[in-house]
């Protein structure tokens, strides 16, 4: 789907293991969300990850 404007995290690939360890694939897709920043002075809506909300890099508006 979308990408985090900040930090750049997007869906990662990988594998399911079940308990006889057979394998089939499976998305690990971020945390998402759609928020009001500044971006180059004006208010616009991206996708930015939960974790970069949380640390502080974004600030909403």
């Amino acid at each position: 789907m979308a990408k985090c404007a900040i930090t750049g995290r997007k869906t990662t690939f990988g594998n399911k293991r079940s308990h006889a360890l057979n394998t089939t694939k499976r998305k690990f897709g971020a945390n998402l969300q759609k928020v009001r920043i500044m971006v180059d002075g004006k208010p616009k809506k991206v996708y930015v990850s939960a974790r970069a909300l949380k640390s502080g890099k974004v600030e909403r508006v």
